[in-house]
C-alpha cells in the first residue's frame, strides 16, 4: 500500500452502477465536471458517511488531505436519475448545484476536485474508524454487510487480521467536502 502513508485520512467506498448509470459513465461525467468546472459532487446514500454528523466532523479534525478510496463492486442500485437541483452543508441554507454539476439519484455528495483511477490494496486490517459511534474500531470488521462506507484512519492495529480490497479509484476530497441534496 504505497499510495497512503501511516494516519492518512481515507473515506472508502464502494461504488458501481448508480441510478442506472454504469460507474464507467459517472468517471466519465466527473471527470469532465473536475476539467470544466473545477471540482465534482460525487452522490452516495446511507447514514454512515453522513455530510453533517460524520464526514464535515472527519475532515475538520484530520488537519490533512481527505483521500476517497473507492472499490469497486457489483450494484443494483436502479433508482431514478433525478438530478439534484439544490445543496447544503448545514442543512439549513440551500444553494442551486452549478451548472455543468450533475449529481443524480442521491442524498448526498461528496466534493471532489480529482479523480483517478489506480490499481491498489487498502488493508482494512490497518485502518481504524476515526469518528461517531463505532470510533476506534477496527476498519475490517467494521466495513461488513451492508456498511459499505466509512470516515477511517490508517493506523497499523497490531495483530488485526488481514482483509485487503482493491481500490480502482481515488479522489481528493475537498470543502466543503461533504453536502446534503435535494431536488
Amino acid at each position: 500500500m504505497t499510495f497512503l502513508e501511516q494516519g492518512s485520512a481515507i473515506l472508502y467506498m464502494k461504488v458501481g452502477t448508480h441510478a442506472r448509470e454504469s460507474l464507467s459513465d459517472i468517471i466519465s461525467r466527473k471527470r469532465q465536471e473536475i476539467a470544466e468546472a473545477g471540482f465534482a459532487m460525487w452522490g452516495y446514500g446511507g447514514n454512515t458517511c453522513h455530510p453533517i454528523t460524520m464526514v464535515q466532523p472527519f475532515a475538520k479534525a484530520a488537519q490533512r488531505p481527505i483521500v476517497l478510496c473507492m472499490q469497486p463492486m457489483v450494484s443494483n442500485h436502479f433508482a431514478e436519475p433525478v438530478r439534484a437541483e439544490e445543496y447544503s452543508e448545514d442543512g439549513r441554507i440551500w444553494k442551486p448545484v452549478p451548472e455543468g454539476i450533475d449529481v443524480l439519484g442521491s442524498r448526498y455528495a461528496l466534493c471532489i476536485d480529482s479523480l483517478e483511477e489506480v490499481e491498489e490494496t487498502l488493508n482494512l486490517a490497518d485502518t481504524r474508524v476515526a469518528v461517531g459511534n463505532s470510533r476506534g474500531r477496527n476498519g475490517r470488521d467494521y466495513i461488513r454487510g451492508r456498511v459499505d462506507k466509512a470516515c477511517l484512519e490508517l493506523s497499523n492495529v497490531a495483530g488485526a487480521e488481514p482483509k485487503e480490497v482493491r481500490v480502482a479509484l481515488t479522489a481528493n476530497v475537498v470543502a466543503p467536502y461533504a453536502v446534503l441534496l435535494r431536488n
